[in-house]
């Protein structure tokens, strides 16, 4: 256990730098060692540690003093509870190496929509080959199907209704959904089958609730990513095993 909680940190602090750098639009393998974002001091091991480096350096860069983003800590944290969470599901097998990389595959897909409000579509591709592998690619295929349908009666009422009632032509190039989404709908539905994917589904569209709250109480124009509430929906699910359609049987 031990172990696993460690290899989970240390491949957390690389993916915070893939997302780093992506997010960057720099090369993955450049530079080679970590660096400040802001004043490029290279980092030293022993202030790379995940998560106790940190909390030893208090959130802040030893050389310039600017406050270190909390996603770093959480990323490694998250990354950590994950794969001991899969291993305790799937123990050492074929499905605990996919779904693990699948796993990783989405934690770097949400922070990096979190940064972008977009995603690079060959992590899109991986995430979905490994989830047609690991799960039931027929219901894949069979919630992209729906996840783009959906989108487009979505686009059509708020580029043709919605536009014209309340006047605002701004609409008219306006998307219900990112493209980014209908592939983690995929994701879902091969991950999950149809009604966890469903119930999967609707805990995301509540956990989004309260940022789009927050930022309509602010009265702030801020797009809220979905893939991230996505990816949180389908792994509360997979954790609770809370179905939706059980409470009406």
């Amino acid at each position: 256990m031990l172990f696993l909680i460690v290899f989970g940190l240390v491949i957390g602090s690389f993916l915070n730098v893939v997302i780093y750098r992506i997010s960057s639009e720099q090369k993955i393998n450049y530079p080679k060692r970590s660096q400040c974002p802001s004043c490029n001091y290279q980092i030293k091991w022993f202030e790379n540690i995940p998560v106790f480096s940190y909390l030893f350096l208090k959130g802040r860069c030893s050389n310039c003093n600017t406050q270190i983003s909390i996603i770093y800590p959480v990323v490694e944290i998250i990354t950590a509870i994950g794969t001991v969470f899969l291993f305790e599901q799937f123990n050492f097998s074929l499905n605990f190496v996919l779904h693990w990389l699948l796993f990783i595959a989405l934690i770097c897909l949400s922070f990096i929509d979190i940064k972008l409000k977009a995603v690079p579509d060959y992590f899109l591709l991986v995430a979905v080959v490994l989830a047609l592998f690991a799960g039931q690619w027929e219901y894949g295929l069979l919630f992209m199907g729906g996840a783009f349908l959906l989108q487009q009666i979505l686009d059509f009422y708020i580029q043709n209704i919605k536009a014209r009632i309340v006047k605002d032509n701004s609409l008219k190039e306006q998307q219900a959904m990112g493209d980014g989404d209908i592939p983690i709908f995929g994701i879902l539905g091969a991950t999950l089958g149809t009604q966890l994917g469903v119930t999967a589904v609707f805990f995301a569209a509540i956990f989004a609730l309260a940022p789009a709250v927050y930022n309509l109480i602010k009265k702030q124009e801020i797009e809220t990513p979905f893939i991230p509430f996505l990816v949180i929906g389908m792994y509360f699910v997979m954790i609770t095993q809370i179905n939706l359609f059980s409470l009406f049987v």
